[in-house]
């Protein structure tokens, strides 16, 4: 018994003590060792009023590139547009001339046939009315697609009209009369067919 109080001392139990409280005061988080990490999931701050003033005039300058490019496809449009329509009324205008012109030696013909003397060409013969119906009905095409007969006899001559083959010395006709009409021309549209021939006084 005596043998055990001799090994207890008091000393070494409050030592043990002491280094427990240190220890635990070591491993006590210090202020610093505290500190906050920042946020990293807060907002972005906004950028500067320059920053902003340059992207406005960077959009407004594309905005302004995308309208101009906008504007010249429309206007490249619509002139491509005017021009197929033009072509297009220019083809059947064309169409029309060379029908016309291949068409007109028949009117001819039958204009011949009309004038031609004889006992045939009489009002009781139904051939002749058949000619005369025939070519009646021609002329109502023609007019019917805008195709007129040109002035001649007594115009005055008009080269862009009337196409001279003989002239004729005669005082009862003024100067560039023309006195006689050999073969029919034909307009179209202001646009001449088939010039008139003709004969020219003085």
């Amino acid at each position: 018994m005596d043998d055990i109080k001799k090994d207890f001392h008091p000393e070494q139990e409050v030592d043990t003590d002491t280094k427990t409280t240190e220890e635990i005061i070591e491993e006590t988080p210090t202020e610093e060792s505290c500190d906050v990490a920042p946020d990293t999931d807060t907002a972005p701050e906004e950028p500067a009023v320059d920053e902003k003033d340059a992207l406005i005039a960077k959009l407004e300058q594309q905005s302004a590139d995308y309208l101009d490019k906008y504007q010249r496809c429309l206007a490249e449009f619509d002139n491509f547009r005017k021009r197929t329509s033009k072509e297009k009324a220019s083809m059947y205008d064309d169409g029309i001339r060379s029908a016309v012109e291949k068409l007109l030696p028949v009117i001819d013909n039958f204009e011949r046939a009309l004038s031609a003397p004889g006992e045939i060409n009489t009002e009781e013969d139904s051939f002749y009315k058949g000619i005369q119906m025939i070519m009646k009905q021609l002329q109502e095409i023609l007019v019917s697609m805008g195709v007129e007969e040109i002035k001649a006899l007594g115009e005055k001559f008009d080269p862009n009209l009337h196409a001279a083959v003989a002239h004729e010395d005669n005082d009862a006709y003024s100067e560039n009369e023309v006195i006689e009409e050999l073969r029919k021309g034909y307009k179209y549209k202001d646009k001449v067919i088939r010039h008139s021939m003709v004969k020219v006084a003085n």
